[in-house]
């Protein structure tokens, strides 16, 4: 899979679960495969736990398509592929927020959600 030639954030929308679960998990920095897939699953109580081949194979389309950016780095003395949110993958992270947000409202317009739950 190549980088999509459009950069707009809009054109990657609507991301899977998992995509999006990974941009949330290095929104606050880098971190190795496995601790993506550990934070993916304290933040969603265990509803979402991508299996390792799920997960290192989103974690690379989105590296293809230029939302994270990857390093080999040290650490505790063994060599880790570390991973981190590029520009683009942030304003994606973003405009999916936003777009799920609006779906929101309008299930509360329809007063199909409450807050708090359903």
């Amino acid at each position: 899979m190549t980088k999509r030639l459009s950069k707009s954030s809009e054109s990657f929308l609507p991301l899977t679960p998992v995509a999006f679960e990974i941009l949330l998990a290095l929104a606050e920095g880098e971190r190795h495969g496995y601790d993506v897939m550990i934070e993916i699953e304290r933040r969603t109580g265990g509803r979402i736990s991508p299996n390792p081949g799920t997960l290192y194979r989103a974690l690379d389309r989105l590296l293809q398509e230029g939302l994270l950016t990857s390093a080999v780095r040290s650490l505790e003395g063994e060599n880790r592929r570390l991973f981190s949110l590029s520009p683009l993958g942030r304003a994606v992270a973003a405009a999916e927020a936003a777009r799920l947000s609006d779906q929101v409202l309008a299930a509360r317009s329809l007063r199909l959600f409450k807050r708090g739950g359903a």
